[in-house]
This record gives structure tokens, C-alpha cells and sequence, in this order.
């Protein structure tokens, strides 16, 4: 696993290190959609910000890399100052294949030749890990195949069943797993059940994993399902419940214990301070918390970066 590591802030909670890095930034993607230079100007001005020890990589499909380089390449526009700025820090890329993960490898390769060891003063950025879907466990060793060990590969799987035996193939073959926890509509969603069996899964089979979709907000809740002026709103799970059921798992409490905590809904109830986090009578400490998330969950996707960092702070959880 490649380690990604911001220097934190000095700060008491101990939700800190346990998102360090752990915000995929997914502007392409739904609801947010942003262009790709609007996409590549919020990520610039996030590395520059003093909440960039929570930003992971920028992603992007393997299809629109030619996009992320003309974008970085000349700035179109006033508003891009801020990634002008951020050209200078290197950039960490999660790069989604296609149907043809071959070729989308080769294009992979190429990117990384090109942009990784630019001359002096030019954008860079290296693809450091790849996803990709796969829904058998031929699949999944065919797709981690292609891929090889030279990038970190996460390899979504479905939810509706049972998982158990696709997180086996995956932890064969040294991959990651992905699961996808939401959408733009409510039936995008996956029961708490299917979710709890896929952490479950992967902490058994000590797989590490990333979630994306549906997770901008701390807490589990009803939220509006997409930013349109009168969206449909929908229950949607919380990265904080993601992160502390996993955490918990891996901890050695049973799967009624985290299935409880994947559906906590009250901010009070889950305290963080230096040592680590109290959730109703269970207590986490920092070092566990670190542990779960550099060897369990690594990252969450979400189209937005700043929500999730302002419903912290809204919270007091930071």
C-alpha cells in the first residue's frame, strides 16, 4: 500500500489522523459533475488550503486523462490562479479503467512516464492507483492481472449478495476492495445489512478498502440526494459511521455492535477527543483508529471536499 500522509495540524480530536488523506476527491462525478477545469481549480485550491492534511487523490477516468493534462497544461481563466499554485505540489491520482483494462493500462503507463518526473516548474502528477469493476472472482483475478503490483488496485464489487467470497478473491490476488455506499437516487443505496457484510468481509480477510458514493456528510441522516433546488432526499450513510463500524470490527465487537454504529444518527453520541472516540460506552482509542485506517478503510470518494470537512466542523468533531 502506498502511504499518503498531509502534515496534520496539531488539534485534540482524534478524528484527524483518522482521515488523513481520506478524502477522494470525485468532482467529476455526480451530483457535483464540474467540468474538468473546474474540477482541476477546487483541487488545486484544496491542496493550498489548511484542510489539505484530509485531501486524498484527484479521480479520474482513464478515458478523460487527456482532459486533467490540457486542463493543468494552461489555466483558462482567472479563476484558475489557484491551480497555477497548485501545479507546484505534485498531484495523487486514483485512476478508474474501462471495459479494456489493457489498454486502459497502457494509457495509464504513458500518463505516468509523461507527468511523474516533469522538468522543473511544470504540473505533475502520478497515477498511483487504479479501480476497477469486477462482479466474479475470475473477474476480479483477471482484472488484478492486468494491473499487476505496480499500482495500488481497487476492485469494486457488488453488495446484493454475499460478498465474502469476492473479498477472498481479492485478498488473493493483494488487491483492495470497493464498495459503493449511495447515488443519486435512493435505490442506489445498499441496505445497512449488505454494507455491514461487506465490512465485515474485509476485515475478516484483512482486505483493505475504500468507499465512494453517498458519503458527504458525517453522520448518518436524510439528506437531498443531488444539489438541484428541490431534490429528492434520501437516508444516506454517514463517513464517520463508515469508519467507526470498521474500526470497530476490526476492534472485535460483534456485527450487531457495528451495525448499530453504521446507523447512528445522533452527533452526541460519538465523542472524539486525544485519545480517541467514545460511541455509546464503547471506547476506540487513537491507535486503533490510525490502524483502522491505514490497514481497513483508506479513503472515501465524494464529489465534494468541503462538505464533509464543514459538517465536521459544524459538528465539533474537529
Amino acid at each position: 500500500m502506498t502511504t499518503r500522509s498531509h502534515a496534520a495540524a496539531s488539534a485534540p480530536s482524534a478524528l484527524r489522523p483518522f482521515l488523513d488523506g481520506a478524502i477522494d476527491y470525485a468532482g467529476l462525478f455526480p451530483p457535483a459533475q464540474l467540468d474538468m477545469p473546474g474540477a482541476v481549480a477546487a483541487y488545486a485550491s484544496y491542496l493550498d488550503s489548511e484542510d489539505a492534511w484530509a485531501l486524498g487523490r484527484f479521480v479520474v477516468p482513464v478515458a478523460r486523462l487527456h482532459e486533467l493534462a490540457s486542463a493543468t497544461a494552461v489555466p483558462a481563466t482567472a479563476r484558475d490562479q489557484a491551480a497555477r499554485a497548485g501545479a507546484r505540489a505534485p498531484w495523487h491520482l486514483s485512476a478508474l479503467l474501462g471495459t479494456d483494462a489493457a489498454a486502459d493500462m497502457t494509457r495509464v503507463r504513458a500518463f505516468n512516464e509523461r507527468f511523474a518526473e516533469p522538468p522543473a516548474d511544470q504540473w505533475r502528477a502520478r497515477i498511483e492507483a487504479v479501480e476497477v469493476r469486477a462482479a466474479t472472482a475470475a473477474a476480479i483475478r483477471d482484472a488484478t492481472g492486468v494491473v499487476g503490483r505496480e499500482l495500488e488496485c481497487y476492485v469494486e464489487i457488488p453488495t446484493d449478495g454475499d460478498p465474502a467470497p469476492l473479498v477472498r478473491a481479492i485478498a488473493e490476488t493483494r488487491a483492495c476492495a470497493k464498495v459503493r455506499t449511495g447515488g443519486t437516487t435512493s435505490d442506489a443505496f445498499p441496505t445497512s445489512g449488505d454494507l455491514l457484510r461487506f465490512l465485515s468481509a474485509c476485515v475478516a480477510e484483512r482486505v483493505p478498502f475504500k468507499a465512494t458514493a453517498g458519503l458527504h456528510h458525517p453522520l448518518r441522516g436524510v439528506y437531498a440526494l443531488t444539489y438541484e433546488a428541490g431534490s429528492a432526499r434520501g437516508t444516506m450513510f454517514g463517513f464517520v459511521n463508515v469508519f467507526l463500524a470498521t474500526a470497530l470490527l476490526r476492534a472485535g465487537a460483534d456485527e450487531q455492535v457495528a451495525l448499530a454504529a453504521l446507523e447512528e444518527t445522533a452527533p452526541d453520541r460519538v465523542v472524539f477527543d486525544q485519545d480517541g472516540v467514545v460511541w455509546r460506552g464503547h471506547h476506540l482509542t487513537r491507535s486503533q483508529l490510525v490502524a483502522a485506517h491505514e490497514l481497513a478503510i483508506t479513503s472515501f470518494g465524494s464529489c465534494s471536499f468541503r462538505e464533509p470537512i464543514d459538517d465536521l466542523a459544524a459538528l465539533g468533531m474537529l
